[in-house]
């Protein structure tokens, strides 16, 4: 294991120095969303975020972290936690130890203590390299750890949603992770506690449809896909076209579900500003 966090911190270290613009800005980088073509350097000092037309590509646990943090304040909370096959699927653990080595995490979400500007708070973002972010039994339980830590010691909660749904290799234990985390969640409201709940592209099935859901105050990235079942699906299943831009962030904001869409440089800035409300609050 002693490999696995040293290729996770030399992971993070290529991100600090990629910002400090320490990489060579050779490499053309095309978006995924305009097609249009900018230099590698130029998305990296922008935090992958598309220069010519501002599309914020999905980006690691970890590399979100350390954009948001005080530097030296990172805590990982249950980092040893591995996901398990309870059901025995064939080749699930194969593709499991393929995934771990490919992204030097041991699933889909990295939970931390940490602070912002000096204000402390339990921290979960999901990073949908790992099978996209799918919820297993590991994520569940990490969510549900983290809620329990900042219940605790009486701090807020971020969540940082990222995924693609329940992880099917994991059957109907997958599925029961909704009702774990969101009852995790309600237990840690009840005590008065302040989550905040961010969500990226794309947060979608069993995640949308529990713990992403029930922040007391929802954020998102723009152009970030929300929602259960993905726009073609609904459409097949109706048989009716989409509203243009349907399940959007953007639209979900004009329909009342989102608080504010926060643009990737200013997510330390705007959750400094929340947590210092929580904390003049004088709420727990």
């Amino acid at each position: 294991m002693n490999q696995f966090f040293a290729r996770r911190r030399d992971r993070l270290l290529t991100y600090q120095a990629m910002r400090e613009g320490k990489v060579a800005a050779g490499r053309r980088v095309a978006c995924r969303n305009c097609g249009a073509e900018s230099s590698a350097l130029d998305w990296n000092r922008s935090d992958q975020v598309c220069p010519k037309c501002g599309w914020h590509a999905p980006i690691g646990a970890y590399y979100r972290l350390s954009l948001i943090l005080d530097p030296g304040t990172f805590q990982e909370l249950d980092e040893k936690l591995q996901p398990a096959n309870p059901l025995g699927f064939p080749g699930y653990p194969a593709k499991l130890r393929a995934t771990q080595e490919e992204t030097g995490l041991n699933d889909a979400v990295v939970t931390a203590l940490g602070s912002i500007e000096g204000h402390r708070a339990v921290f979960g973002v999901m990073d949908s390299r790992f099978i996209m972010a799918s919820m297993g039994t590991a994520v569940g339980e990490k969510v549900t750890r983290a809620a329990e830590y900042a219940q605790r010691h009486k701090l807020p909660l971020i969540l940082f949603a990222a995924s693609g749904g329940a992880r099917m290799q994991e059957g109907i234990f997958s599925l029961m992770q909704m009702a774990k985390t969101a009852a995790a969640i309600q237990r840690f409201q009840e005590k008065g506690g302040l989550y905040i709940s961010c969500l990226t592209h794309p947060t979608t099935g069993g995640v949308t449809a529990s713990f992403a859901s029930l922040g007391d105050i929802m954020l998102a990235e723009p152009g970030a896909l929300i929602g259960f079942a993905g726009p073609r699906v609904i459409e097949q299943t109706i048989g009716e076209k989409l509203p243009e831009g349907f399940q959007r962030a953007e639209y979900l904001l004009d329909h009342g579900f989102l608080d504010q869409i926060v643009p990737r440089s200013q997510w330390r800035q705007v959750l400094s500003q929340l947590l210092a409300l929580h904390e003049k609050g004088g709420r727990t």
